[in-house]
């Protein structure tokens, strides 16, 4: 057995301090860095660029970048109603350098394709709900002149014939899904006429080849100020600051009807929950600003921070809710 001096002992035992010191300190940095994302942050857009998702993305982006001090990078991913980009976020590394912009197309775009790989509910972590986006039923006022609200194009509906037509930004969009739950609780029915985006839907609006639209306010708005349509009902629980004038469907007696489309980050299931906190937490921040809130408005959308348990509610809840409209209706994007 080898002999040891006290000196010896005693330089050995400094030694094996200091090694336990370091990996105490060095665990302390680790913490202290798993509580963010520690490079680059990839922010997935699941649409193209210029749409509202896209424009609250980047506007969130930068004050992220600037209060993380890390770069954010914006990349648009379009397809498949976002399928694409969350099929690919799911299979990202689960550090938080990932984030997508949840949208509600993408959130229930498994209902209309089992082979999209993802589950909505199971492969992702909520971080925030970041915006609302109001939806709004309009008409041609020269076709429908009269119709200047629910009750009235419920009753014009139903006196028709055939089903009237009505228009969306296509199969399975949030505006087709939202038209298809009124009909089904006030008892009416109009045919659904489909288009492939908002801006030729509302355009064939305009122009009376269809009379009535359920559109996002976003795309609506403008022709709603100059006259061009009317807006005669809003999907939201609460009215609309930028239409305060229109009701909201429920307020027209329809009780509890609720149609809200709304985006919010998620990263990868697995992302530890000190990162996702974090994050959650810097939205909050960023989501309170009032500059924030204004440029969110302009673009249509209306600020609304809800944290990770909160969003992880509305995400299981929606998509339940959504999930039973397409089966009951029969709605199909083949």
């Amino acid at each position: 057995m080898p002999m040891f001096s006290k000196h010896s002992m005693s330089c050995m035992f400094r030694w094996v301090l200091m090694v336990a010191l370091l990996g105490v300190f060095a665990s302390g940095v680790q913490a202290q860095q798993g509580s963010t994302p520690d490079k680059t942050i990839k922010l997935v857009v699941p649409f193209p660029a210029g749409g509202p998702t896209d424009t609250a993305s980047r506007i969130v982006g930068q004050r992220l970048a600037e209060r993380l001090k890390q770069t954010v990078v914006v990349e648009n991913r379009a397809g498949a109603s976002g399928a694409i980009a969350a099929a690919q976020v799911a299979k990202s590394t689960p550090d938080g350098n990932t984030l997508m912009m949840l949208a509600t197309p993408t959130m229930l775009a498994p209902h209309f394709n089992k082979a999209a790989g993802y589950d909505t509910t199971k492969d992702f972590m909520p971080v925030a709900t970041v915006y609302d986006l109001p939806i709004v039923i309009v008409v041609n006022t020269t076709l429908l002149p009269d119709v200047t609200d629910l009750a009235k194009l419920i009753a014009h509906a139903k006196a028709q014939p055939k089903p009237m037509n009505y228009t969306s930004s296509g199969v399975g969009s949030f505006g087709h899904l939202s038209m298809e739950l009124l009909q089904q609780l006030a008892g009416f029915e109009m045919q659904h006429v489909p288009y492939k985006g908002g801006v030729p839907a509302i355009t064939d609006t305009i122009g009376g080849v269809v009379p009535v639209m359920y559109s996002d306010l976003v795309a609506a708005l403008p022709h709603i100020k100059s006259g061009k349509l009317r807006a005669i009902a809003i999907g939201s629980p609460q009215r609309v600051s930028v239409v305060p004038d229109v009701k909201t469907i429920s307020e027209q007696g329809i009780k509890g009807y609720d149609a809200v489309s709304w985006g919010g980050l998620l990263v990868v299931k697995g992302t530890p929950k000190a990162v996702v906190d974090k994050l959650a937490s810097e939205i909050q921040a960023i989501l309170s600003e009032k500059e924030v809130q204004d440029r969110l408005r302009d673009a249509g959308c209306i600020a609304n921070f809800e944290g990770p348990v909160q969003m992880g509610q509305r995400v299981q809840n929606d998509y339940a809710k959504w999930g039973r409209v397409i089966r009951d209706r029969s709605v199909s994007n083949d």
